[in-house]
This record gives C-alpha cells, sequence and structure tokens, in this order.
C-alpha cells in the first residue's frame, strides 16, 4: 500500500463503527457478466486471402500472355508456378521503383526501358512499376496499363509481372520479376 494513503489505526477503527450496523443485502439475482463474445475476425483480410486463392486457381500461369482484366499478369514459358505465386503475393521485396503518373505514352515509354535498364545493371531481382488505373483516361480506359504489359512482354530480362498487392498498388501497379543475366 502507498504510504501517502496508509490509513490511521484510529481511522480503520472509525470506519469499522460506522459500518458495524450493516447487514449484506440479500438477493436473489446473479451478478450480471458480460456474455462472452468470440474474439474479433478480420472479416476483410479474410475476403481478400479468399479471393487471391481462388484467381490463382483460375488462370493457367503456362498462358504466356497478360491477363488483360483488371489485373494483369504475365510469365515467361518455363517459370514455376510457385515463382509466380511468391511473386503475386509480394513476396520478392521491390528493390526500386517507377512511377508513370501524369506521362505521355512515349516518355513513359522511354523512361520504362531506361529503369529498367538500370535495374538490369544493378542486378536487381524484382521493381515495382506504378502505372496507375488510368481514372483521367476517360472511356478509352487504362492506356498506359496495357502499354506497359506489351512493352515488358518484349523485354528478354522481364521473365515475369503482375498486379501488385492492394497495399502496394493493386491494379493500378504490377510487380516486375528480372532474370539476373
Amino acid at each position: 500500500m502507498n504510504r501517502k494513503h496508509a490509513l490511521s489505526e484510529d481511522e480503520r477503527r472509525l470506519f469499522r463503527d460506522s459500518v458495524a450496523d450493516a447487514k449484506p443485502l440479500k438477493t436473489t439475482k446473479r451478478p450480471l457478466r458480460r456474455p462472452k463474445l468470440p474474439p474479433p475476425k478480420a472479416r476483410f483480410a479474410d475476403v481478400e486471402r479468399r479471393a487471391v486463392l481462388e484467381d490463382s486457381l483460375k488462370y493457367d500461369l503456362h498462358d504466356a500472355d497478360a491477363f488483360t482484366g483488371e489485373d494483369l499478369w504475365y510469365a515467361r514459358p518455363g517459370i514455376q508456378h510457385a515463382l509466380m505465386r511468391k511473386l503475386r503475393r509480394g513476396q520478392f521485396s521491390s528493390r526500386a521503383e517507377l512511377d508513370l503518373h501524369g506521362l505521355r505514352s512515349e516518355e513513359a515509354r522511354r523512361t520504362v526501358m531506361e529503369f529498367l535498364q538500370a535495374a538490369h545493371e544493378r542486378n536487381l531481382r524484382c521493381v515495382r512499376i506504378i502505372h496507375g488505373k488510368g481514372r483521367g483516361s476517360g472511356a478509352r480506359g487504362p492506356v498506359l496499363k496495357q502499354k506497359l504489359a506489351a512493352w515488358l512482354q518484349q523485354r528478354r530480362d522481364v521473365l515475369a509481372f503482375c498486379s501488385a498487392r492492394p497495399a502496394d498498388g493493386g491494379s493500378g501497379a504490377l510487380y516486375v520479376l528480372l532474370s539476373r543475366d
């Protein structure tokens, strides 16, 4: 007990005398207890994990064309399923990133080629390219997104690419896996 709040013997006696006639209340009711609730569940994380799993099982990874829906992915023939799955999950550390927001097609193409050349020279394994979702493109849809997919497929040093996890830009960014030779 804290000495600052310690009761003297007189104070203790005074308290006992003042409550000497007190009698406990009789009650038939049980004390209120809160019902035991299950632990909280991260329901959106579960939904996202299920969607990624279903998505990864839906497409044949040996098909060398980019999936052109909301998400993009591409794998050169011979790329193992496990490697592509690891890339899709964001398990490769992106050592560099490039943001293409605000660039026109030709400027973006030149910038991407220079960026990939520099990444290859630095012997980087994985990079991230942010192309945006094309919301400013109007009815044409995401122009840079589709062009970027074509540009990446033409390069020999690009082994695979896929849309990033939501935390890293989702369908507005790509993880790009580069060869090391």
